[in-house]
C-alpha cells in the first residue's frame, strides 16, 4: 500500500509537470502573435426572406470583437459614414399644399413638350399638391381642359423643375416613388443640364434616372442624352432594369451615381447600368460634367407610350415620397 502511494504521487508529480511544461510552451506562442491580431467568431443569423432589389447583412453577435481591415481602418461589415446631404424636399406639409415655390417650378403648358404629349400641364391642386402624409401627388386626369393661351387638351397632369432654384455637378441623386399602372401614362424622374436655354437640346444633355411605361410597370428605363454630329436628336443610351413585382404595387427609390466621367443608374439602390465617357462611341459628346437641375414629370401620351386605352383607369397618381441628392 505504501509503495503504491509513493509511485500515484510520483505520476501526479510528473502530470504537473508536463502540465506546467506545455502551459509555457503555449504562452510563448501567445507572446510571438502580432499584437493587431484579433480572433473573430462568425455565428449564424437567421434572416427574413430577401426583398427584391434589397441587400440584407446579418448582425455579429453582441460581446464579440471584429477584426479589423488595414485598408479601411474600420470594422468589418461596419456601416460607411453617411454621405452628405445637400438638398431634399421631404414634401411634409397639409393635404392641397402646393409644392415648395422655393425647391419647384410649377411649369404650365400644352404643345406637346417634343414628344407629341397629350397633356395640358397645369398648377391646379387637383394635378399637383401635398397629400397631407408626407407625399407629393402628380395626377394625371381625362377631363377637357383649355389652357390660358389658348389650347385646348383632353387630359391634364403636371411637371416640375429645380431650374433656377437648384442644380448639382455630381453626387447620389435619388427619389422614392410609387408609380401607377395605366397604358398612355410616362412618369418620369429626371435632370437636364443647366444651360439648356443658352445651348438648346441635345447639347444640353439629359439623364433620365427613371422613367416608366405605365403599360408595363415591371418595367423602368435609364437613359443619357447627348449631342452627336449630323443628328438633330443627339445620342441616346438607355438601360433596363426589370422587376418581378409590379414596381405600382409600392414605393421605389430610382438613382443615380454620379461622378466625373461616370453615371450608375441604380434601383433600390442595386446598380443596373454604367454609363462612362470612356464607353461612348467616336463623335459623341460627354456632357455631363457640369450643373443638372431636376424634374418630375407625368405625360399623357406621346410618341413612347402611345395614348390611353379604354381600359386606362384615370385618374392616376404618381406618388413622390422624397427627393434627396448626396455630395459624391
Amino acid at each position: 500500500m505504501g509503495g503504491g502511494g509513493e509511485s500515484r504521487d510520483g505520476m501526479r508529480m510528473e502530470s504537473a509537470r508536463l502540465i506546467r511544461a506545455a502551459l509555457l510552451i503555449v504562452l510563448v506562442l501567445l507572446a510571438a502573435l502580432p499584437s493587431e491580431t484579433v480572433y473573430t467568431v462568425t455565428a449564424q443569423v437567421t434572416r427574413t426572406p430577401a426583398v427584391r432589389h434589397r441587400r440584407h447583412r446579418g448582425q455579429a453577435p453582441r460581446h464579440r470583437r471584429r477584426r479589423h481591415s488595414s485598408s479601411a481602418g474600420r470594422p468589418v461589415g461596419a456601416s460607411a459614414p453617411a454621405p452628405r446631404l445637400l438638398w431634399s424636399d421631404e414634401f411634409n406639409g397639409p393635404a392641397g399644399a402646393p409644392p415648395n415655390p422655393a425647391k419647384w417650378e410649377v411649369l404650365r403648358g400644352g404643345n406637346g413638350w417634343g414628344n407629341r404629349e397629350l397633356e395640358y400641364y397645369t398648377g391646379r391642386p387637383s394635378n399637383v399638391a401635398l397629400d397631407g402624409a408626407g407625399h407629393l401627388a402628380i395626377t394625371a386626369r381625362h377631363e377637357v381642359y383649355r389652357g390660358g393661351d389658348g389650347v385646348i387638351r383632353s387630359y391634364t397632369s403636371a411637371r416640375l423643375q429645380t431650374e433656377g432654384l437648384f442644380q448639382t455637378t455630381y453626387g447620389k441623386i435619388e427619389a422614392r416613388i410609387k408609380v401607377p399602372a395605366a397604358r398612355g401614362l410616362w412618369p418620369a424622374f429626371w435632370a437636364l443640364g443647366y444651360d439648356i436655354d443658352s445651348v438648346g437640346w441635345p447639347a444640353s444633355g439629359e439623364i433620365d434616372v427613371m422613367e416608366n411605361i405605365g403599360s408595363d410597370p415591371f418595367t423602368i428605363y435609364g437613359s443619357i442624352h447627348g449631342p452627336q454630329p449630323g443628328s438633330m436628336r443627339g445620342y441616346a443610351l438607355t438601360a433596363i432594369a426589370r422587376s418581378r413585382a409590379s414596381l405600382a404595387a409600392g414605393y421605389h427609390i430610382y438613382g443615380v451615381t454620379w461622378s466625373p466621367n461616370r453615371i450608375v443608374f441604380t434601383l433600390d439602390g442595386v446598380p443596373y447600368a454604367t454609363r462612362t465617357r470612356a464607353g461612348l462611341s467616336a463623335g459623341r459628346e460627354w456632357v455631363f460634367n457640369k450643373p443638372f437641375f431636376l424634374l418630375l414629370d407625368m405625360a399623357v401620351g406621346g410618341t413612347w407610350p402611345g395614348r390611353p386605352s379604354a381600359t386606362s383607369r384615370l385618374p392616376a397618381t404618381m406618388l413622390i415620397d422624397w427627393v434627396r441628392v448626396y455630395a459624391s
